[in-house]
């Protein structure tokens, strides 16, 4: 019998090299043996949606004059309905997905509380659905709700202040 021959240490590193600059296939959840999982953009901005309105404390998404519109569109014979990515901007890249909320609160909540469980709420929803790594969440307060204060009652029905 012949015994193998052994490389020499010289040989080894070179070969070690060699295998280190082979481009290594991109590895985790959204690239497979089979292929590669792609989430567009619009689905990332729907699951921020539902879950950021999830949250209590919440009164609407998206700045005014995007609340207008989507009131109006919601009004209109045959819509698909209120828009639940309405207030939600993101990036998706190949692994990762950064998100930027525009929100309404209701009066009387703590906002940063509000704030940090909407966080959490949209980066586990996110990252359980799609399998991205969500990098930040960033959460804008435009306004507070406050309701109203006349119950249904017209202007006719106050009492004047002056004679």
């Amino acid at each position: 019998m012949t015994s193998p021959v052994k490389p020499t240490p010289a040989e080894r590193d070179r070969i070690a090299a060699q295998e280190q600059s082979k481009p290594k296939p991109p590895e985790g959840p959204l690239v497979t043996k089979d292929g590669k999982i792609t989430v567009a953009q619009s689905v990332v901005q729907k699951i921020a949606g539902i879950a950021c309105r999830e949250v209590s404390g919440v009164h609407a998404m998206g700045g005014g004059s995007a609340r207008a519109f989507g009131a109006i569109r919601e009004r209109i014979p045959g819509s698909s309905g209120p828009n639940v990515a309405q207030g939600v901007g993101v990036e998706v890249g190949e692994t990762q997905a950064a998100i930027d909320l525009d929100i309404v609160v209701e009066y009387g909540v703590a906002i940063a509380d509000l704030g940090q469980s909407i966080q959490r709420n949209v980066k586990q929803s996110v990252e359980r659905m799609t399998a991205l790594e969500v990098v930040e969440v960033n959460v804008t307060v435009d306004d507070v709700y406050v309701p109203s204060d006349d119950d249904g009652k017209s202007d006719d029905s106050k009492e004047s202040r002056v004679s």
